[in-house]
Parts: structure tokens; sequence; C-alpha cells
């Protein structure tokens, strides 16, 4: 399918359509099970891109399952701003949407996080005196921030609880590691491993971006018996039901 093919179409009210990155299929199905016309299986219809394919709704929201973590995530989403772009189609807002861990006892599972902040944990150097972030070395970023005006409408139409969520490369599977993430960052909320990399990719093209996740497991030891990942899909389409909606008021200008 060409991109340009329907261009202008399913625009939403901020009249530019939405990139909804995911990390693998079954999170966009997720989503895409929220959407009117999207159907169950969001594979359907698919629109060819370098390296991936996106499913396009007709509510003006696309879907892109782009991969697990932040290089191929980064990699996959602008080739789809890209392509975008070229066809006259620009996005208005970049969503990095999926399931990841949940610092506890401030994000249970099964509920839903959207970030205030987008923080690469681990980007940086160790040093003897502890760890230090890209930004001390003297270049670099390591957050990106979402409109707040976006952030408040989505966490008010869901309930979904604001915070840092940290994008990592290695997912946390220690109480020791987990404890140095949230005294680093005492803000922290959830973690994934992508929303940095769409963050970055949303950034060098001037698009705001947002990022929602439905906590699976408990960020530390590794305990398969404790997650939730039925219970997290679930949310998450339960979520992007209330949220499609409420992005439809949000304006233009607010970006």
């Amino acid at each position: 399918m060409d991109l340009q093919a329907e261009e202008g179409e399913g625009l939403t009210t901020a009249s530019l359509p939405v990139l909804v990155a995911t990390a693998v299929p079954v999170e966009r199905d997720a989503v895409a099970r929220a959407l009117p016309g999207a159907g169950t299986d969001a594979s359907a219809g698919e629109i060819r891109l370098p390296g991936g394919s996106l499913c396009r709704t007709a509510t003006g929201f696309d879907l892109l399952a782009a991969g697990v973590g932040p290089a191929l995530a980064a990699a996959r989403v602008a080739g789809a701003l890209t392509a975008a772009a070229l066809a006259g189609r620009p996005y208005g807002l970049v969503v990095s949407a999926g399931i990841g861990g949940g610092f506890q006892p401030d994000a249970p599972l099964g509920s839903l996080v959207v970030a205030d902040a987008i923080t690469v944990a681990d980007l940086g150097a160790e040093t003897a005196d502890g760890f230090l972030p890209v930004t001390d070395l003297g270049f670099g970023t390591v957050t990106h921030h979402p409109p707040e005006s976006v952030v408040r409408v989505v966490s008010e139409a869901t309930g979904a609880r604001t915070g840092t969520i940290l994008t990592v490369s290695t997912v946390t599977g220690t109480a020791a590691r987990a404890t140095a993430l949230r005294t680093r960052h005492p803000g922290a909320l959830a973690e994934g491993m992508e929303g940095f990399g769409v963050a970055e990719a949303a950034a060098a093209h001037g698009v705001p971006v947002l990022e929602i996740r439905a906590v699976s497991n408990p960020v530390g030891p590794r305990d398969r018996a404790a997650w939730r990942i039925g219970d997290a899909l679930a949310a998450l389409t339960e979520g992007f039901g209330k949220l499609a909606p409420a992005l439809e008021s949000w304006k233009a200008h607010d970006h």
C-alpha cells in the first residue's frame, strides 16, 4: 500500500495523524483492539516501510511494531516519520506504547503509567564514584519531556499515574539495580526498552512524543510467576479506548 494513496485521510482534531510505536506485534494488536475499524489483527492492511510495516486505521492512528530496544525503535520510527513527511502526511504526535515493569508499590501490576519525562537510565559511564549520565560527560541528552498538555489530557482520561518512565537496554533483574535506579531517578514509576529511542526519533523530526506503559511485572528480581502480561495487555487496550478520544480534544496549538 502506498503512503500517498491515503494522504489526508483519518486526520485527528489536531489536523495531524498519530503514530503509535510498540515493541512487538502483540502490543500493537492490543492497541488496535481499542480503535474502531482496526480489527483484532493489526497486520491486516499493512503499509510497507523500510525494515517493517505499519497499520493505518480509519481513526487517524498509525500502528507500528518497531522492534525491541531503543536503537531499533529509533531507526524504525525515524523511517516512518520520514516516509510520512515525504508523503505530505506528517505526524502530529508519536506515542511509545506497550507493557513494562513498574516500581512497587507506586505502579501496581495492571496499572497505567504516562511519562512526564522519558529518561534513558543507562547511557553514560560507570566510574569509581558511581554512574555518570552522558550529559555529565559533556554531550548528548538523557531526557525528553512530553508536552504537559497531552500528559494531563491522557492522565485524566485514562486514570494513568504520571511520572518518569526509564528506558533501559538491559531489563532490571535484581533488587539492587532496582534500588539504584530509583535512587538516581526518584520520580521513576516504570521502565521499558524503547521510549527514549522513540523520543529521539520524534525530536529529530520536531514532533511531540508521549509514552504510556501498562505494568506487567515489578521492577526487580525476575519472577515469571509474578508477571501479569495478559492483564497488562488488557489494561493497554482499555487505556487506548479512553486515550484515543481524549487526544481528539488535544489541539495543535498545545504542541
